[in-house]
């Protein structure tokens, strides 16, 4: 996958925006905001956890968390947030089942890596590779070995989630 018109190639690179554990999908996509355009919705995504956050994470930057990424409420809005602001990857100790699965199906990147929340800090440059698994911090030069996707998960996010895959596969624009 080495270019994808829509989706996201196996290696994804960024600025590590850190968070602990027990991410919320209330703190993702706040009940306030539930039925307001996703351009409303990004700007209070986090907020109550890292104020700064909606208004100065970047394009290609990369969340590390611990464990339970994503808990809660099934808000498909959660992902789809973080997705809008243009984060490339969330890479977490672990995720909620229906976050995980929510974050693949709108074609956010997410991958389990254990370690992945002590070897980080905000700021640090994070490089994944969502085929092999492996996560490097490329300021520490420490690396560690995640649980790669596999390619069926790979193939959806590449199409930019599986809306626009089944559409590519139908025949559909």
């Amino acid at each position: 996958m080495s270019s994808q018109a829509n989706g996201v190639g196996n290696v994804l690179r960024g600025r590590v925006w850190k968070f602990d554990h027990d991410v919320s999908t209330d703190v993702l996509s706040p009940g306030a905001y539930a039925i307001d355009p996703v351009e409303v919705r990004m700007l209070h995504v986090l907020e109550s956890v890292n104020p700064a956050f909606a208004s100065q994470v970047e394009p290609g930057d990369v969340i590390v968390a611990g464990r339970n990424f994503g808990c809660g409420s099934s808000r498909e809005t959660a992902p789809e947030n973080l997705k809008a602001l243009g984060v490339a990857c969330v890479c977490a100790e672990s995720f909620a089942r229906i976050f995980m699965r929510n974050a693949v199906a709108v074609g956010l990147p997410v991958l389990v890596c254990s370690g992945v929340h002590a070897a980080f800090e905000n700021d640090d440059v994070g490089e994944i590779d969502l085929a092999s698994g492996r996560v490097n911090n490329t300021d520490s030069g420490g690396e560690l070995q995640g649980d790669s996707l596999p390619e069926e998960m790979r193939a959806i996010l590449a199409a930019g989630g599986i809306l626009a895959l089944l559409k590519s596969q139908s025949g559909a624009g």
